[in-house]
């Protein structure tokens, strides 16, 4: 009878730390792949450099601009220029301009990737709107900046020759600021 508790107090035990295993695993999932996508670029996600490439190739890349708004976001989003041709290793400065059409205060925040997904991991951005929420009174318009460069790795992967032209894509959303604090919508 001893041993079929014995039994049955480590199945139990087992279960539990499964169980706490696969609950703390779900809450992780979501910043390690976070950290897995900035690391390696999979899915679009671009680099964050603190600086300037350095080196400038003769190699040239044309970055074409894109801009969306997520479901039910009022606001007008686009791209200043809609391409930039730049040597790899050159810093490139485009503007994005997002104007509120809504007749209330929206804080919204950009996601973004950049295609092909192979070229990812060598498009670096210094500084980005995309970094910080935005927050656009009613009517209000805005130009924010994105300063990139291509890096000159690029060149040392044999794979990526066929690399001419990258499209960097950004997707603005509300966020939940709105549901915090209703006594800044109007009516």
């Amino acid at each position: 009878m001893k041993a079929s508790l014995d039994k049955n107090a480590r199945v139990a035990l087992f279960a539990g730390v499964a169980a706490v295993t696969m609950v703390g695993a779900a809450f992780a999932s979501v910043p390690l792949y976070s950290l897995f996508c900035q690391v390696t670029g999979y899915g679009g996600t671009t680099q964050v450099a603190l600086g300037e490439a350095g080196e400038v190739l003769d190699r040239e890349m044309t970055v074409l601009f894109d801009a969306n708004t997520g479901r039910g976001l009022p606001w007008e989003f686009e791209p200043v220029q809609r391409s930039l041709t730049l040597n790899v290793g050159e810093s490139g400065l485009a503007y994005y301009r997002a104007t509120n059409t809504s007749n209330h205060r929206i804080t919204g925040v950009a996601t973004y990737n950049v295609a092909p997904f192979k070229a990812a991991t060598y498009f670096s951005k210094i500084e980005c709107f995309c970094f910080t929420e935005q927050t656009l009174e009613p009517g209000e318009s805005i130009d924010m900046p994105v300063l990139f460069f291509v890096d000159p790795l690029i060149a040392e992967e044999r794979f990526l020759d066929d690399v001419h032209t990258i499209t960097l894509s950004y997707t603005f959303f509300e966020t939940d600021e709105a549901a915090s604090s209703p006594s800044d919508a109007a009516p």
